[in-house]
């Protein structure tokens, strides 16, 4: 991986049968770094990535998918803007230098309204709140958690709690490249109603890490 910082690899999967653990254990084996992980939390996108955000030691915490969509060659600059006290550092397709190819038109589409507009109405610091390839404060998620439950709810979540905590979110243009090989479990219709409660959620008043963290229901006061 072209990453010059220090790291830990938490390849986080849900069923211990699952064809692709003997493969990251003999590659565990030769770099100590790969961290094979069963996520314990519940199957799907969300329990997963909050299991691994649970068990992540690093100070900056990043976030990408397993299906070479991500590009890698950037954890390093948003893991130092980490560094340098944003909450949230995203991999934006939506800013200037940034470009997204290939991918379902209507979940292009949605994602990119949602990220202009949370950008120039919400003042998020980011044109693309849905992007999973993030970095984050591991400090900032401790504080607030995590409630995320279906999907990739989790990428708007945090960008929705920094803002309300009235915190930094920094961004960097990338180019996303949809998968070449295998299917993507995207939910549009089921996944849609949780994408919207954060949206909503941007736009509250100004509350403190510790007031975020301490809410479980009514996230759209």
């Amino acid at each position: 991986m072209d990453v010059s910082s220090d790291y830990e690899v938490l390849v986080v999967f849900d069923d211990p049968d699952d064809t692709t653990a003997p493969v990251l254990a003999e590659y565990a084996e030769s770099d100590q770094r790969v961290k094979p992980t069963l996520n314990t939390y519940g199957r799907g996108p969300a329990p997963a990535l909050r299991y691994g955000m649970d068990h992540a030691t690093a100070p900056a915490i990043v976030v990408m998918m397993a299906d070479s969509s991500d590009d890698p060659r950037q954890i390093d600059e948003m893991v130092e803007r980490v560094e340098q006290g944003n909450a949230v550092v995203a991999a934006s397709r939506y800013m200037k230098g940034g470009r997204q190819l290939g991918g379902p038109l209507i979940k292009r589409t949605l994602s990119r309204l949602a990220g202009l507009s949370l950008f120039y109405l919400a003042r998020v610091g980011t044109h693309d709140a849905t992007n999973s390839f993030k970095a984050y404060s591991r400090d900032f998620v401790r504080a607030v958690g995590v409630d995320s439950e279906k999907g990739f709810e989790m990428g708007i979540e945090l960008v929705s709690k920094a803002r309300r905590a009235r915190l930094d979110v920094d961004e960097v243009p990338t180019v996303w490249r949809d998968r070449t090989a295998g299917e993507s479990r995207f939910q549009v219709v089921e996944w849609i109603p949780h994408y919207v409660r954060w949206y909503l959620f941007a736009f509250g008043r100004r509350l403190t890490p510790q007031e975020i963290g301490s809410r479980k229901e009514d996230v759209h006061e």
